[in-house]
């Protein structure tokens, strides 16, 4: 579960994840104080203007759980921002959203958020289970390419292939470039000396050169760029 506050109007520069997540914002400028949102993987960075005095609470969904916690695919998925009452009962969206308006604080809703997407991946059993290998390939794609992820488990790429598109509607390629994305940036950020260099090299990057090339297919601009635009946020 994640929290932020939005206390003045900004630029909001969102680095991409590689699980769907449930969205739930509240605010004087959002229609009715409250909206809830599911949102896909998006494979570049998104930036959106922000209005001031909003917060919003991010649940991130387990790869594998998308079908059982809100009813569509990962591959529907993919890319959008589906309001919640487009994908659960009238009922079920109004109840949830009714728990998240009286919510004491951000902790309490938090709290709330969690328990429904337990609650509705529980009770619906109809929806298709994860791959049993999906966990083992998303654990050797952090450290392996694609051939050697998938000699490793002993299936075909086109098997892992599926297996991801399935589970997190991207394929094993995105995912693993993403993972990479997301170990740079936390690198850079955790520091007060950026080594591009290293941080390559940790996150798994052929050189810097490699890194540079994704930051711009990923985020439209260089690192130091990005980084700026990150404190900024």
């Amino acid at each position: 579960m994640t929290v932020r506050h939005f206390r003045h109007d900004m630029q909001r520069v969102a680095v991409p994840h590689v699980e769907a997540q449930l969205v739930a914002r509240f605010g004087p400028t959002i229609p009715g104080g409250l909206d809830i949102h599911a949102m896909g993987v998006r494979p570049q960075v998104h930036r959106k203007f922000i209005r001031g005095g909003q917060h919003a609470v991010f649940a991130r969904l387990q790869p594998g759980t998308y079908e059982r916690v809100l009813g569509v695919s990962a591959g529907e998925l993919q890319g959008r921002m589906i309001p919640l009452e487009d994908l659960w009962t009238r009922t079920q969206a109004h109840d949830l959203r009714e728990q998240l308006a009286g919510a004491a604080d951000a902790d309490a809703a938090c709290a709330l958020l969690d328990a429904a997407v337990s609650a509705h991946a529980a009770h619906n059993t109809s929806a298709r289970a994860a791959s049993p290998l999906l966990q083992a390939a998303l654990e050797h794609l952090q450290v392996a390419g694609v051939s050697r992820a998938a000699r490793a488990l002993g299936i075909s790429e086109r098997h892992l292939r599926r297996i991801l598109h399935e589970a997190l509607g991207i394929g094993p390629k995105t995912f693993s470039r993403l993972v990479r994305f997301g170990h740079a940036v936390r690198a850079a950020q955790s520091g007060r000396e950026i080594n591009w260099s290293s941080i390559a090299a940790d996150a798994g990057y052929y050189d810097q050169a490699h890194l540079i090339a994704d930051f711009h297919a990923i985020a439209g601009s260089t690192p130091r760029m990005l980084m700026a635009e990150l404190m900024r946020t």
